[in-house]
């Protein structure tokens, strides 16, 4: 059997809501072997966002349990366990591509050559080896997220959470950015959790759950 790489038990989240409390998560469980894509879909406002936040370690659970390779989420741990895809790209725009790549790996410490080659070859696996030296406003916007997919991978993750990863994209560019998310997961064994409102997108992945009534099916 393949080693978890991600796991959440019994997972609750409520927020206040005036006189009352609105609880989102209502004791989800997952779990995500390494090397495993895995969708998540759901209706707007069903906690996809809020589940993703817990599983990052960015909020905590009221009450559950998260853990990463079988320990508690921790900031120092997250950028080498996790990266992370938005549907905003989220660069800087005053550096170019190859800087923000490298913008990862400068929270392992300052980067050298050997992380200036890594951000490179990455670079050239999504496509955009010729691309580097261009800033963010130079770039399409399918260009912006696979830079964004290259930052995510630049530390080695283990987990690669993508929330809404097309939601700014045409269906041409989005299929590719799909096709780039899974390809790379199956490449280098990065596990994939995918937050998607696309069916076809979600049918792509090795298992397709729902977050329904708090829980996930």
């Amino acid at each position: 059997m393949s080693e978890t790489v991600l796991s959440a038990s019994g997972v609750r989240k409520s927020y206040p809501s005036g006189d009352r409390r609105i609880e989102v998560l209502c004791g989800a469980d997952l779990r995500v072997a390494a090397g495993e894509s895995v969708s998540i879909r759901g209706e707007s406002g069903s906690g996809k966002s809020t589940l993703l936040n817990l599983l990052s370690g960015l909020d905590a659970p009221d009450s559950g349990e998260i853990r990463w390779d079988g320990l508690a989420p921790s900031a120092g741990r997250r950028a080498r366990f996790l990266g992370m895809v938005f549907q905003s790209f989220y660069l800087i725009p005053e550096l170019d591509a190859l800087q923000n790549v490298l913008m990862a790996g400068r929270m392992l410490g300052s980067p050298g050559a050997e992380s200036r080659a890594r951000a490179r070859d990455l670079l050239e696996r999504v496509g955009l080896g010729g691309r580097a030296s261009h800033l963010p406003a130079q770039l399409s916007g399918g260009e912006r997220q696979r830079v964004a997919v290259a930052r995510a991978l630049m530390n080695s993750p283990s987990l690669l959470l993508a929330d809404e990863p097309t939601g700014n994209l045409d269906e041409r560019t989005g299929e590719a950015v799909i096709d780039l998310l899974l390809g790379l997961s199956r490449e280098t064994g990065t596990a994939l959790v995918l937050v998607t409102h696309n069916p076809a997108h979600a049918a792509r992945t090795g298992r397709a759950l729902t977050l329904h009534d708090g829980l996930l099916r």
